[in-house]
Protein backbone atom coordinates (compact mmCIF):
# COMPACT_ATOMS: atom_id res chain seq x y z
CA UNK A 1 0.00 0.00 0.00
CA UNK A 2 1.47 3.31 -1.08
CA UNK A 3 0.88 7.15 1.40
CA UNK A 4 -1.33 8.06 -1.47
CA UNK A 5 -3.63 5.37 -1.12
CA UNK A 6 -3.40 5.25 2.68
CA UNK A 7 -4.29 8.85 2.97
CA UNK A 8 -7.08 8.08 0.73
CA UNK A 9 -8.35 5.55 2.90
CA UNK A 10 -8.31 6.91 6.01
CA UNK A 11 -9.59 10.74 4.46
CA UNK A 12 -13.00 7.79 3.75
CA UNK A 13 -13.23 6.37 7.15
CA UNK A 14 -15.85 8.31 9.76
CA UNK A 15 -14.35 11.00 12.06
CA UNK A 16 -14.13 8.37 15.05
CA UNK A 17 -12.49 5.92 13.67
CA UNK A 18 -9.42 8.64 12.23
CA UNK A 19 -9.03 10.19 15.76
CA UNK A 20 -8.26 6.00 16.59
CA UNK A 21 -5.59 5.93 13.68
CA UNK A 22 -4.16 9.15 14.93
CA UNK A 23 -3.78 7.40 18.65
CA UNK A 24 -2.35 4.37 17.04
CA UNK A 25 0.00 6.37 15.36
CA UNK A 26 0.98 8.24 18.58
CA UNK A 27 1.19 5.21 20.48
CA UNK A 28 3.50 3.74 17.67
CA UNK A 29 5.73 6.41 17.96
CA UNK A 30 6.28 5.93 21.51
CA UNK A 31 7.34 2.32 20.75
CA UNK A 32 9.79 3.17 18.15
CA UNK A 33 11.21 6.42 19.37
CA UNK A 34 14.33 6.44 16.90
CA UNK A 35 12.13 6.30 13.98
CA UNK A 36 10.95 9.97 15.16
CA UNK A 37 14.17 11.35 16.34
CA UNK A 38 15.43 14.50 14.57
CA UNK A 39 19.31 14.86 13.71
CA UNK A 40 21.58 16.31 16.12
CA UNK A 41 22.42 18.98 14.38
CA UNK A 42 18.78 20.22 13.62
CA UNK A 43 17.74 20.60 17.72
CA UNK A 44 17.10 23.75 18.47
CA UNK A 45 19.98 24.27 21.30
CA UNK A 46 23.10 23.26 18.67
CA UNK A 47 25.02 26.88 18.09
CA UNK A 48 23.65 28.36 20.92
CA UNK A 49 26.99 28.92 22.61
CA UNK A 50 28.26 29.35 19.25
CA UNK A 51 29.19 33.47 19.83
CA UNK A 52 27.74 34.89 22.98
CA UNK A 53 28.68 38.21 23.35
CA UNK A 54 29.05 38.12 27.05
CA UNK A 55 32.35 36.17 26.20
CA UNK A 56 34.25 37.79 23.21
CA UNK A 57 37.30 38.25 25.66
CA UNK A 58 37.34 34.23 26.92
CA UNK A 59 40.40 35.75 28.98
CA UNK A 60 38.82 38.49 30.68
CA UNK A 61 35.10 36.88 30.70
CA UNK A 62 36.94 34.24 33.17
CA UNK A 63 38.73 36.69 35.29
CA UNK A 64 35.60 38.65 35.73
CA UNK A 65 33.58 35.77 36.71
CA UNK A 66 35.93 34.36 38.96
CA UNK A 67 36.66 37.27 41.04
CA UNK A 68 32.60 37.86 40.70
CA UNK A 69 32.65 34.12 42.50
CA UNK A 70 35.40 34.74 44.95
CA UNK A 71 33.74 37.91 46.12
CA UNK A 72 30.49 36.21 47.49
CA UNK A 73 32.89 34.40 50.33
CA UNK A 74 34.18 38.14 51.36
CA UNK A 75 30.63 39.08 52.57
Amino acid sequence: MNIEQLIIDIEQLPPEAQRQIESFIAFIKTRYPLATKTKLSEEEFVGMWSNPPQIQDSTQWVQNTQESEWSKGDE
